[in-house]
């Protein structure tokens, strides 16, 4: 651990891992039954807008959100590594969002989702969140990771934008899994002007989703 930072209610954290230096940045629930890891994928940060409106809508809910940098996002690069590099920092991470001694859901979206289906067995991982899950890559169906997903032997929710190139809902397999649709949204939840839905309520379907799905884990 390299140090601690607090400013208006956030504490940001640095982690060492063996892939390099990691940032959690906390959003601390007062009565906390829970912690939500969320990382980013392989092309934005943690201000995305999902894991943005996460870390401000859950702790009143009880669930503490700690938003994960991983190593190669910290030192400013704009590639992410192999699966493999992304699995070893989120290893190497988990002590600290464990530290509580609370149950850990481990999440994120796109990239950060496969890491969080890769290894939530291995590190204990109470459930996991898997917000805009990359089945495939775009036009390329045959190429799929759902065994990622159908492999992850916990409670798993997939958040999943109605038209996402990534994977839509409608081509998910059957699994034990539970599959929130947002409608027209993208990869990144966006949704366009002309859709049945406002960009604020693309994000409600979001926050509300996880709200209940987190109060329905014992």
């Amino acid at each position: 651990m390299a140090g601690v930072t607090k400013a208006a209610g956030v504490t940001t954290e640095t982690v060492e891992t063996d892939a390099g230096t990691a940032r959690i940045t906390w959003h601390q629930a007062k009565k906390a039954r829970l912690v939500l890891a969320v990382s980013h994928g392989a092309g934005g940060g943690i201000e995305a807008r999902d894991l943005t409106a996460l870390a401000e809508a859950l702790p009143a809910h009880g669930v503490t959100v700690a938003r994960v940098e991983q190593p190669w996002r910290v030192a400013g690069k704009k590639l992410a590594p192999a699966p493999k590099t992304l699995d070893t920092g989120w290893r190497g991470i988990w002590p600290a969002l464990a530290k509580s001694g609370l149950p850990v859901v481990s999440g994120g979206r796109s990239a950060g989702a496969r890491v969080a289906c890769r290894t939530a067995a291995e590190l204990g991982a109470h459930a996991v969140l898997a917000l805009s899950f990359p089945l495939h890559p775009p036009g390329k169906p045959e190429k799929s990771r759902a065994g990622e997903l159908l492999g992850s032997g916990v409670p798993t929710l997939v958040v999943q934008g109605g038209n996402d190139p990534f994977g839509k809902p409608q081509e998910f397999p059957a699994g034990e899994y539970e599959l929130v649709e947002v409608p027209f949204g993208d990869h990144g939840f966006a949704v366009p002007k002309r859709a049945d839905i406002s960009q604020e309520g693309a994000v409600a379907v979001i926050t509300d989703a996880v709200v209940e799905w987190a109060g329905s884990l014992g």
